[in-house]
């Protein structure tokens, strides 16, 4: 079977974990780094916004943080948080619109780069994603969350070779979440490695979790292969049909345990 087509397999998988680029360590106003010139009124706002988004109220969050960008339009901190809040909110292109404000020329911040280049993955934009990832990565060399986030791009882009390469440097990092040795087992398993897939991600996974994600992947790049066999084995014998409804049960497992749903990842990379 072509890479390709089990690269189009995985890119929902790819892309959700993308998308936890978009929060890039900045849920909280602990971080003076990620805060920008946030004023004392808006604090609360800001941490409430975040509450609401790990609550999975992410309407509510962005539109929270509106009325707060209303009042104090030149925040550029703000500004910041809003942009990922509408981004989590999947309103992308006001995302990017966003955060082109969060921008401070005489300060740039490779969090605001990285977040972009995960929203361009989001829309499919690969290319433009992989240039905000280089220009983050000269303000912040080896920085394992841009690195994790180049990598998953890369992968998208039909480059599981690179990809790997970039996620081993992620993943070589002390800072290096479970979350970015996840996704470098996902693109091992892109590429045939199941074995090494499965060493890596038991690393943080029990064992059993383990091989059903890995499991789950390489079903995943077999489907194409499997349903040209099942019309012509679809005779409406009970038997033979109860066993091949009970294999896709298996999918929601590892969904559950699958590497995008994992919080950690979306608070760090």
């Amino acid at each position: 079977m072509p890479l390709s087509t089990g690269l189009r397999s995985f890119r929902r998988i790819l892309l959700a974990a993308a998308c936890g680029a978009l929060l890039v360590g900045c849920t909280t106003t602990k971080d003076p780094a990620t805060t920008g010139s946030i004023g004392r009124g808006t604090v609360n706002a800001v941490n409430d916004a975040a509450k609401m988004r790990e609550a999975g109220n992410k309407k509510g969050a962005a539109d929270l943080l509106a009325r707060e960008v209303a009042k104090s339009p030149k925040d550029k901190g703000l500004m910041l948080h809003y942009g990922l809040a509408l981004a989590d909110a999947g309103r992308s292109e006001e995302a990017l619109a966003a955060l082109s404000r969060a921008h401070d020329p005489k300060r740039p911040d490779w969090r605001i780069m990285n977040s972009e280049g995960a929203i361009f993955d989001q829309l499919g934009r690969m290319t433009e994603a992989q240039a905000r990832y280089q220009a983050a990565l000269k303000l912040k060399p080896d920085e394992p969350a841009v690195l994790s986030n180049l990598g998953l791009s890369l992968a998208l882009s039909n480059k599981p070779v690179e990809a790997e390469t970039i996620l081993r440097r992620a993943v070589a990092n002390p800072a290096a979440t479970p979350k970015m040795r996840q996704n470098l087992a996902l693109v091992l398993a892109i590429q045939g490695k199941y074995a090494e897939a499965e060493a890596l991600a038991r690393q943080d996974l029990p064992p059993e979790q383990a091989a059903a994600n890995v499991k789950y992947w390489k079903e995943s790049l077999g489907t194409a292969k499997a349903q040209p066999a099942k019309p012509v084995t679809t005779a409406k014998p009970a038997a033979a049909t109860a066993p091949k409804a009970a294999k896709p049960a298996a999918s929601p497992a590892p969904a559950a345990a699958a590497p995008p749903a994992m919080p950690d990842f979306d608070l760090r990379s």
